[in-house]
C-alpha cells in the first residue's frame, strides 16, 4: 500500500499538462478533405439537364460522366487514405507497446529501490552505514554511495514520470488516428452511395438517348462543324503567329549580327536554312518556352471557381451509345455561372478573334500557345502582355441551356497539338 502511495504521489507531484503529439498525417488529411469535399459539392451543383432535346441531353450525359469520374477519384483517394492510416497504426500500436514495455521495466526498478530505501529509511540508519566503516577511505566511499544512490533514485523517478507521460500521450495518438480512420471509412460508404445513385441517373439518360440514335448523330455532326471551323481558324492564325514569330527572331539575329560586325553570306544563309526548318524565336522567347516546360504539371486551371472536366482531350467513344465518337483537340471544362478564363502563364496575346458570336483568346508562351474559346467578351487585344492568372474574359452561359458555362482550352507546341491535363496542377 504504502509503495502504490508513493508511486501516486510522485505522478501527481510531476504530472504536467498533457499535450498529445499533434499528428502531421492527420492534420494534413482533414485539411485535403475539406478542400476536396468543398470541390465535390461545387461540381454536384453543376447543372446535367432538365431539358428533352438531344443536344441538351447529351451535355447532361458528359455533365454527369465528370462528375462520376470525379466521384470515383474521390473514393479512390479515400481508400488511399484509410491505407496511409492503417500503416500509422501499425507504427503506433509497435510504438506503445515499446513504450509499455519500457514503462513495465522502469516501474520495477523504481520499486526495487523505493523498497531499498523503505529497509533503510532513517538518518540514523544512513549515518550507522557510514561511520561504521574500517577506515576514512571507506567512509567516504560509502558517504558517495549514499550521495548517488540518492541522486540514482531522483533520476529515475524523474525517468518514469517522463515514460509515463510519453505512454499516456501516444495512447492519446493512437485514438486520434483510430477515430481517423473511421471517419475515412463512413465518409467513403457515403461517397461510394452517392456514386450508386448518380451512376443510375447516368443509366436513364443513357437509356433515354440510345431511343434518340438519329437526332444523336446529326447533333454531332453539327458539333463536329463548329469544331472543324473552330479549329482551322486556329491553325491558320497559328501558323500566322509562328511566321511572325520567326521573322522577328531573324530581325534580331541581324541586328546582333550587325552590331557586332560579323555579318557574312555564310552566317546568313545557315540563319535562313535554320528559320526554314523550325519554329525560329527570339532570345526572350526561347527563355519563355524554357520557363513554361518547367511548370509542367503545375500551371493553373484556365477556369476560375469551380470546375469539372466534360470532355477529354483525343478521340474516345461515349460509354453507353452505339457509334457515338468524340474527337477533341483540347478539352472541355464546365464552370458555374460567371467563371472567367484566365491565362495559364505569362505570355503576350498572339489573337482575338470571334467566330458564331463568341470570342476566342490565343497566348503565345515562346513556342506554346495556349487557347481559350468560348468568351462572352474580351479584356485584352493582341499584342497585350498578360501574367498568370490574368482574366481573360467570362465565358459563355448558354440561357438555353439551364446556364452551362463550358470553357474549351487547347495547348500547342508549335502545331502540335498537346494534350492540356497533364500541364495542368488539377
Amino acid at each position: 500500500m504504502k509503495l502504490r502511495f508513493l508511486l501516486l504521489l510522485l505522478f501527481a507531484y510531476g504530472a504536467m499538462p498533457l499535450f498529445a503529439q499533434s499528428n502531421k498525417l492527420i492534420r494534413e488529411l482533414e485539411q485535403r478533405h475539406s478542400e476536396l469535399q468543398k470541390q465535390i459539392a461545387e461540381q454536384e451543383s453543376l447543372l446535367t439537364t432538365t431539358k428533352k432535346d438531344v443536344g441538351s441531353q447529351l451535355n447532361g450525359l458528359a455533365t454527369l460522366t465528370g462528375q462520376i469520374k470525379e466521384r470515383k477519384k474521390y473514393i479512390d483517394t479515400l481508400t488511399n487514405e484509410v491505407n496511409l492510416v492503417d500503416k500509422e497504426l501499425h507504427l503506433l500500436n509497435r510504438q506503445l507497446s515499446e513504450l509499455e514495455n519500457d514503462l513495465k521495466d522502469k516501474k520495477q526498478k523504481y520499486e526495487a529501490s523505493v523498497q531499498y530505501l523503505q529497509k533503510n529509511r532513517s538518518i540514523e540508519e544512513k549515518l550507522m552505514f557510514i561511520f561504521s566503516a574500517e577506515n576514512l577511505a571507506q567512509t567516504y566511499r560509502r558517504l558517495r554511495y549514499v550521495r548517488e544512490y540518492a541522486t540514482y533514485q531522483r533520476l529515475q523517478g524523474e525517468d518514469l514520470k517522463k515514460k509515463q507521460q510519453e505512454t499516456d500521450n501516444k495512447r492519446i495518438e493512437l485514438q486520434s488516428v483510430k477515430d481517423a480512420k473511421q471517419k475515412l471509412l463512413a465518409e467513403r460508404e457515403e461517397e461510394k452511395g452517392k456514386l450508386e445513385k448518380q451512376e443510375k441517373e447516368k443509366r436513364t439518360l443513357v437509356s433515354a438517348l440510345q431511343k434518340k440514335q438519329k437526332n444523336i448523330q446529326s447533333e454531332l455532326n453539327k458539333k463536329r462543324q463548329q469544331a472543324t471551323q473552330l479549329n482551322n481558324r486556329i491553325d491558320k492564325l497559328i501558323a500566322e503567329e509562328i511566321e511572325r514569330a520567326r521573322k522577328e527572331a531573324e530581325a534580331e539575329a541581324r541586328k546582333e549580327a550587325k552590331a557586332k560586325g560579323k555579318t557574312t553570306e555564310k552566317q546568313t544563309a545557315t540563319t535562313n536554312k535554320s528559320s526554314a526548318s523550325g519554329f525560329t524565336m527570339s532570345k526572350a522567347d526561347v527563355a519563355l518556352s524554357s520557363d513554361f516546360a518547367s511548370n509542367r504539371g503545375k500551371l493553373p486551371m484556365p477556369i476560375t471557381g469551380s470546375y469539372i472536366i466534360v470532355s477529354h482531350y483525343g478521340q474516345y467513344t461515349v460509354e453507353g451509345l452505339r457509334n457515338v465518337k468524340l474527337d477533341n483537340k483540347g478539352i472541355d471544362i464546365q464552370g458555374q455561372k460567371g467563371a472567367q478564363a484566365r491565362a495559364i502563364f505569362n505570355g503576350k496575346v498572339a489573337a482575338v478573334f470571334k467566330l458564331n458570336g463568341l470570342f476566342n483568346v490565343l497566348v503565345r508562351h515562346g513556342a506554346y500557345i495556349s487557347v481559350y474559346c468560348n468568351l462572352s467578351s474580351v479584356n485584352v487585344k493582341q499584342g497585350d502582355t498578360v501574367v498568370t492568372k490574368q482574366e481573360l474574359g467570362p465565358i459563355f452561359s448558354n440561357i438555353a441551356d439551364g446556364g452551362r458555362t463550358v470553357l474549351h482550352f487547347q495547348l500547342r507546341k508549335e502545331k502540335d497539338k498537346l494534350n492540356p491535363e497533364p500541364w495542368l496542377n488539377r
